[in-house]
């Protein structure tokens, strides 16, 4: 049995390489391993960083967008989604495993895809019990995710129904610290904790003060809302 190999000049090559007395045996083949040519991306787990960690992570905080912004709080891929409601946190790998797990537990047998749209890629170092102040900062633990408030961190696409999908969901956001929102696909946006809805936009929103009633003239509401000497 030979080995599937890419190229065919590679197949002439290797009894110059091994000899002709090895590359006459029947079993040479067997033993060989000829690495192919292959286009495939290999397959990342979203679970930890792509290229592991080159120094020890800062504890740090999600990242607030102090201008204002709306990215990542709707859906992309899928039509119903997971989104994190009360207020940011540090989500462990093992936490989104469990999340992840539930629904694919939930959907098993049907057709579906389920996309993630955070990576665990916070290194969380940790010190023993009862250890004094000091002496650096501890020893890798375990790996974590920082997640804003209203991030989307689940995905669904597929023949499913949306009760379905929302227990499906329940079932994972129980599993997880938090409280979290089920959404659909054409949700609108939401900028901190303020969704956009009832005329409410990104530019009123920005506006350092509230725009002033048609009805009533800026000068009168400069007098009724001064204070009094």
């Amino acid at each position: 049995m030979k080995p599937s190999i890419a190229h065919p000049g590679l197949l002439a090559r290797i009894p110059r390489l091994y000899g002709p007395r090895l590359t006459s045996s029947p079993s040479f083949y067997h033993h060989v391993s000829v690495r192919t040519f292959t286009t495939t991306r290999p397959a990342l787990s979203w679970l930890l960083p792509r290229a592991g960690d080159k120094k020890k992570t800062r504890k740090g905080r999600p990242r607030v967008p102090t201008g204002g912004s709306t990215r990542g709080t709707t859906l992309i891929h899928g039509t119903y989604g997971l989104r994190l409601l009360d207020h940011h946190r540090r989500i462990s790998a093992a936490q989104l495993k469990n999340g992840e797990d539930t629904i694919r537990k939930r959907l098993r047998g049907m057709k579906y895809r389920l996309y993630m749209r955070i990576c665990a890629n916070i290194g969380v170092y940790t010190s023993g019990n009862e250890v004094r102040m000091g002496k650096g900062k501890g020893r890798f633990d375990y790996w974590a995710s920082r997640v804003a408030v209203s991030k989307v961190i689940f995905e669904l696409k597929g023949e499913l129904h949306e009760k379905v999908a929302r227990e499906a969901f329940r079932l994972a956001g129980n599993k997880m610290p938090g409280q979290y929102e089920f959404v659909k696909k054409g949700d609108p946006p939401v900028m901190g904790i303020t969704k956009m809805t009832d005329g409410v936009t990104l530019e009123t929103l920005r506006r350092p003060r509230r725009p002033l009633p048609l009805d009533q003239p800026a000068e009168s509401m400069s007098v009724t809302t001064a204070a009094p000497s």
